[in-house]
């Protein structure tokens, strides 16, 4: 069929034809699909994409108006609750302080997050191979989350000092939990079946584990990575409100101290800005696996 734009034209019968069933919406489905149908796809696609991120976007900026008109018509103290304008102004004003603390913060949360990852990675596998390792560890692991964090604080800094230690443990201990139970009940929740046959097939427990389990079980792990790259912030940050020198809780201590509550504001941004990082960053990781994973060959 000839579709050219200069030799086709809507008085022929044969344009006549393409004009009416483009109009009745049976044109994409009788003619060339490989341009058409991935193009509806493409739009359809678009505006799925828009409504996922236009929607939080028109809510975030509403709370943003309200709380902005509330601070005027109430004519609120800064120092007791600045507008969202001159919290905004603060982060430029202090962008280049905010900036180096952010980093300390980062740098301890990632730290503390990796070695969580690592150490939940491979308790889940022992309390998977080991039913009475769960059964002993397990009810301590659930236990240890009714710890206040605060209350750990303290002793950490009197037993590790005032450096670095303190707040990469108080990171870990935060980050420990979602990783070792997800993947543990992932890794409990594996097909038995497909166990059972590829021990017909001669696999040891080992190669089931390497093959099989833990490939499947990595759905578990990375969805407790993306809950805990979120409360490492959170820890890093109580870290520091009890001793250090640098970092975004020590910032937000010494402004609110001199009451410039504009600036706390700033920061507690900034900590919403490293959370999305992180957990954007688990996000990457596991679609990055599962692509490599599914096209390994």
């Amino acid at each position: 069929m000839n579709l050219d734009p200069l030799n086709l034209s809507v008085n022929t019968g044969e344009g006549r034809n393409i004009a009416n069933a483009c109009l009745s919406g049976t044109y994409v489905a009788s003619t060339d699909k490989r341009f058409f149908v991935p193009v509806l796809n493409l739009i359809h696609l678009g505006g799925e994409q828009l409504k996922k991120h236009l929607y939080p976007a028109i809510s975030v900026g509403v709370l943003l108006l309200i709380w902005q008109v509330s601070v005027q018509l109430l004519q609120t103290p800064t120092f007791i609750l600045p507008s969202p304008i001159a919290v905004f102004q603060a982060l430029l004003a202090d962008r280049q302080t905010l900036f180096f603390h952010s980093l300390t913060t980062l740098s301890e949360a990632l730290l503390g997050l990796v070695i969580a990852g690592i150490i939940a990675f491979f308790t889940a596998l022992l309390m998977d191979f080991y039913e009475l390792l769960k059964t002993a560890i397990y009810p301590i692991l659930v236990v240890s989350q009714t710890l206040p964090i605060m209350v750990l604080g303290p002793l950490l800094t009197l037993w590790f000092g005032f450096g670095l230690a303190p707040k990469v443990i108080l990171v870990i201990l935060m980050s420990y939990f979602p990783m070792v139970v997800s993947f543990a009940d992932s890794l409990s929740k594996a097909s038995r079946e497909q166990i059972i046959f590829l021990r017909t097939m001669g696999a040891s427990r080992g190669q089931i584990y390497r093959i099989f389990k833990i490939p499947e079980g990595l759905a578990g792990f990375f969805s407790g990575l993306k809950v805990a790259a979120t409360y490492c912030v959170s820890g890093a940050i109580v870290g520091e409100w009890l001793s250090a020198q640098s970092g975004l809780g020590y910032y937000m201590i010494r402004v609110k101290n001199s009451y410039q509550i504009d600036k706390v504001f700033a920061a507690i941004l900034c900590v919403i800005v490293l959370s999305l990082l992180l957990n954007g960053l688990s996000v990457l990781m596991k679609k990055s696996y599962y692509y490599w994973l599914y096209t390994r060959g």
